[in-house]
């Protein structure tokens, strides 16, 4: 009896058990994926300006001497850099030389602003709607009003000669009511049953422009305009050398020391050690002549002076004898006289 009690409970549990809900699983909403980062704009690149040029101050170097070194005239020199005494500057000062004002670096161009990065949702889980949920909204493209065309609307025409009178007769505002119609760069077609044209002859082709005359042989240049002369005439008796920088010319004291051209005394005195009295003559931007060792200055500094005028006596001031230092420089560097000099 106990094992047929038992096996009755048993089949009563059983047959109370309910049985497992089935539920359907639909697959797992795939999160939408982040938009790409869009990096800001990045401004547009600075040419690199052209560096100034300056000059630093070496020991027993003088404002005449750079001045001289670099073809420039040592008052505007000192004007550029603030010097109110040319004879004082410390070794170890920069020099600026040229103004401040035409020495460009390059002015940075103002840049677009940089485009503003979109939003970027944060990563990990993402939030979605339950199936079935999800609102429905009508997409539109977003409308561009750029793009809108405003009335009249110009009209195409194929390209005649008969649509083009047309367009003229029509004035200015049909001209402009289409923009877009392009007439064709090459020739209308032919209508129908017309003979072609006859060929044109092809225009001959224009000369081309004269080359450049050739440079003369004055140290590699035309000599910039500059028409030399001979400072005094006597024997050359040391020749130009990368020590020299010049040629030396003998004479005899008091002889007369003429401008071997045309232009502005720069300088005249004897501040520059080695030159003993010293007359410096700038013809333009790019040539200047100097004349040393003279016994007497006939001329001031900014003064304007001819080929061949008298500027000083011959001497042997800072010199072992008589005899006139002669230098040519073109934008400060030492020219060989002889090849800017006519033949003697």
């Amino acid at each position: 009896m106990t094992v047929l009690a038992a096996a009755v409970v048993l089949a009563a549990g059983c047959a109370t058990r309910q049985p497992a809900p089935v539920v359907e699983r639909k697959p797992a909403p795939v999160p939408a994926q982040p938009a790409p980062r869009q990096e800001p704009a990045r401004p547009a690149a600075v040419p690199a300006g052209k560096p100034i040029a300056t000059h630093t101050v070496k020991r027993g170097e003088t404002l005449v001497g750079i001045s001289l070194q670099y073809g420039l005239d040592y008052r505007e020199l000192a004007a550029w850099n603030g010097i109110t005494n040319p004879n004082v500057i410390s070794v170890g000062q920069v020099l600026l030389l040229s103004a401040p004002g035409s020495a460009s670096t390059a002015v940075a161009a103002s840049a677009p602003p940089a485009a503003m990065p979109q939003p970027v949702p944060p990563t990990g889980s993402v939030a979605t709607p339950l199936a079935g949920t999800e609102p429905v909204v009508e997409s539109r493209p977003p409308v561009n009003t750029d793009k809108l065309k405003v009335e009249p609307r110009g009209q195409r025409l194929p390209w005649s000669e008969k649509a083009l009178a047309q367009l003229s007769a029509a004035g200015p505002a049909v001209a402009t009511a289409a923009p877009s119609a392009q007439a064709p760069t090459g020739p209308p077609a032919p209508a129908a049953g017309t003979p072609p044209p006859a060929a044109v002859p092809p225009v001959a082709a224009t000369a081309p422009a004269p080359a450049a005359e050739p440079e003369r042989p004055s140290g590699g240049t035309q000599s910039e305009a500059v028409d030399w002369g001979w400072p005094v005439k006597g024997k050359v008796i040391a020749g130009f050398t990368e020590a020299n920088k010049g040629i030396d010319i003998a004479g005899k004291k008091g002889t007369a020391v003429a401008a071997a051209a045309s232009g502005r005394v720069v300088y005249a005195g004897q501040g520059l050690r080695g030159y003993g009295k010293l007359v410096i003559i700038k013809h333009n931007e790019i040539w200047l002549s100097a004349y040393a060792h003279n016994d007497n200055i006939l001329v001031k500094e900014q003064q304007e002076v001819k080929r061949g005028q008298k500027i000083a006596e011959m001497g042997a001031t800072d010199a072992d004898q008589v005899k006139l230092h002669f230098e040519v420089r073109r934008q400060g560097k030492p020219v060989d006289p002889a090849k800017v000099l006519p033949p003697s």
